[in-house]
């Protein structure tokens, strides 16, 4: 079968993010089943505008800023060179319209949808933009065959008016090979860490704010930041106002390796975005034995099996964050019940069992059509 994807990002550029992990981990494992993988992406700078990675033949035309619009004349130019089974349309953001002009068989992949919570990344005439182009989502893929990744996702369209029969979930996952999946010796210090890209839309001001408060209840206790982005230099200055600097640390982007043996030695590891698709960074801590409080928002809340791989808390409630963050510190027993019931929650979402179902979809998609 040969496959077209077209995706803002490829795996390699710095500002992707999950949705690039969950085509990339998929489709370099449907290419290893003898497939034909071409991935469609804008290029970036010091990256070249052909490579092949893992298999999957990157071509990367067009800025950021104009991709969306030379989609279409890129697809008719790539489809004449591999005349292509099927193309699946990866929708993030700025959608690609691809049922106007894409007349093989279709799917699309949605994590979510950004709606309102686009006002905390942009300002308004960029927000608007986003939201304006998702609504005619709702008209130009009513027909189209989607792949979600959370019940959470389903949900939004479900409620948007799109019909059940055409959409299947096929979660996130996870290497098991590339973490301890046990429970390993934690730090000497209590670590609470933060793994992801700070932006703002994130909310990971609020783990800040409830850091502050657990560090006048546990003086032994120090946060912990995985990931880079542009929310960087706020958080900073927030630490200092805070008076918490001391017992912050920033790691910036760090290698999967080093990225495996930070959380498997942190004693929680927080998410607090406001929105997610799934959440596949607490499925990787809990890997790593270690549990996860997240926001009871959609998406994260499909990636937490609260009371046994970690704990939910009300959005934006800080005083909440702060009581469960203390709440598994002080309480041993209930440490180690949530640490033991992360690696079996980890267990059960693989890589190659997505794969494996997005292969079937893909192959009932092209003989249906």
């Amino acid at each position: 079968m040969r496959i077209l994807i077209i995706n803002w990002q490829d795996i390699k550029n710095p500002l992707g993010g999950g949705a690039e992990v969950h085509f990339h981990e998929i489709f370099k494992r449907i290419v290893a089943m003898g497939n034909e993988v071409v991935l469609l992406s804008c290029e970036h700078q010091g990256f070249d505008n052909y490579e092949e990675i893992d298999g999957i033949k990157v071509y990367r035309k067009g800025s950021r800023s104009l991709f969306n619009f030379y989609v279409p004349f890129l697809y008719k130019k790539l489809l004449k060179e591999y005349d292509f089974d099927i193309v699946i349309d990866d929708i993030n953001k700025i959608p690609f319209y691809t049922p106007l002009f894409v007349k093989k068989p279709l799917l699309a992949i949605s994590h979510h949808f950004f709606g309102k919570s686009i006002f905390r990344e942009a300002n308004f005439i960029a927000g608007s933009y986003v939201v304006l182009a998702e609504k005619l989502v709702d008209y130009v893929y009513k027909n189209t065959p989607f792949s979600v990744v959370s019940n959470s996702t389903l949900e939004e369209f479900l409620e948007r008016g799109f019909d059940k029969s055409n959409f299947t979930i096929i979660t996130n996952a996870i290497d098991h090979a590339q973490f301890p999946m046990k429970v390993v010796e934690k730090n000497d210090v209590f670590t609470i860490t933060y793994f992801g890209r700070l932006k703002k839309y994130k909310s990971v001001d609020h783990l800040f704010k409830a850091f502050a408060t657990v560090k006048k209840e546990i003086p032994n206790s120090r946060l912990e930041i995985i990931g880079r982005g542009d929310f960087r230099p706020y958080l900073e200055n927030l630490s200092k106002e805070l008076n918490i600097l001391d017992s912050v640390i920033f790691h910036g982007f760090v290698s999967d390796e080093d990225k495996s043996k930070l959380l498997a030695k942190s004693h929680i590891v927080v998410n607090t975005s406001m929105k997610e698709g799934w959440g596949i960074t607490n499925i990787e801590a809990n890997a790593c034995g270690t549990p996860t409080i997240s926001a009871n928002v959609p998406g994260l809340k499909d990636s937490v099996k609260n009371g046994e791989s970690g704990l939910l808390y009300e959005y934006g409630n800080i005083n909440d964050l702060a009581e469960k963050i203390i709440q598994i510190l002080k309480d041993e027993n209930l440490r180690n019940h949530l640490s033991d019931g992360a690696v079996r929650w980890a267990k059960s979402f693989s890589w190659d069992k997505s794969a494996n179902e997005m292969l079937i979809l893909l192959e009932k998609i092209v003989n249906k059509k």
